[in-house]
């Protein structure tokens, strides 16, 4: 349990800005095996990020609530996975080769694609996101009940980052990261295949917000899925494999994929 809580701890160090204990360093042991807790970690971000919501929603509006949460939710994570797919966009926007593509990826720059991939990505956030409140009943009694009644917009909201960081784990068990160590700031963590019963582990964290909901929201899980197939495809044709930019551009897609589906899942079921 030391040693689970020790590579928890990797985890949260290596993709937040929370704090951790002075004692855990980068152990290429607990580095390999981190991303078990990636949608573990998603859920804390998400718990933020819903936090953040109630708060400012309360105190202000439920539009400064959502830019309120999408804040949070960059200032936790260091724009950790924006980061990725800003590149993915400028790598593959811009470069025609293998070796193109790898090498505006590194560039630490932002390009044309780049910013228009952000706030593409950022506007349908919050537009997604502005739709969520509007199937949750107005808080008219005690605060207490804030909870209660936000309970699906904050289910939405902790899923989709929970789920959408189980859908790059999955993703790296099926193909190679072809990234040079020496450039790399994420190959350490993602360069190895999860054994099964870690892998197990980490599908139930990601899955696991969704029990608190009536079953037809977890067919989010389908197209989250569908486009973690088809960017690792793609990513496979292109490149023959992924990079650390690459699962990144995962996270942030499937993140939206949820969204959607969770709005979808509600008006129609």
């Amino acid at each position: 349990m030391i040693k689970q809580w020790k590579i928890f701890l990797t985890a949260v160090m290596y993709f937040t800005r929370i704090r951790v204990p002075q004692n855990i360093g980068h152990d290429p042991e607990h580095l390999n095996k981190a991303a078990t807790y990636f949608p573990l970690v998603g859920g804390i971000v998400g718990g933020i990020s819903a936090l953040a919501f109630l708060v400012f929603s309360r105190l202000i509006s439920t539009d400064i609530g959502i830019l309120s949460s999408m804040i949070a939710g960059l200032l936790v994570t260091g724009a950790f996975h924006e980061d990725g797919f800003a590149d993915v966009c400028d790598g593959f926007g811009g470069g025609w080769t293998k070796e193109k593509i790898l090498l505006i990826m590194k560039d630490s720059r932002v390009g044309a694609f780049g910013v228009i991939g952000l706030i593409a990505m950022l506007g349908s956030k919050f537009l997604l996101l502005r739709e969520l409140p509007s199937f949750t009943p107005e808080l008219n009694g005690s605060p207490r009940l804030l909870f209660f009644n936000y309970r699906y917009f904050i289910g939405a909201v902790i899923t989709a980052h929970t789920l959408s960081r189980l859908m790059p784990v999955v993703a790296l068990q099926w193909t190679d990261n072809v990234t040079d160590p020496e450039h790399s700031k994420s190959k350490p963590i993602t360069d190895r295949r999860l054994p099964l019963p870690a892998l197990l582990m980490a599908i139930l964290f990601g899955v696991l917000p969704l029990a608190f909901f009536p079953w037809p929201f977890w067919l989010v899980i389908l197209p989250a899925a569908y486009a973690t197939f088809e960017m690792t495809k793609y990513f496979k044709k292109w490149i023959g494999g992924y990079t650390g930019d690459c699962m990144g551009a995962i996270q942030q897609v499937t993140e939206i994929a949820i969204y959607l589906g969770w709005i979808i899942v509600w008006r129609y079921t």
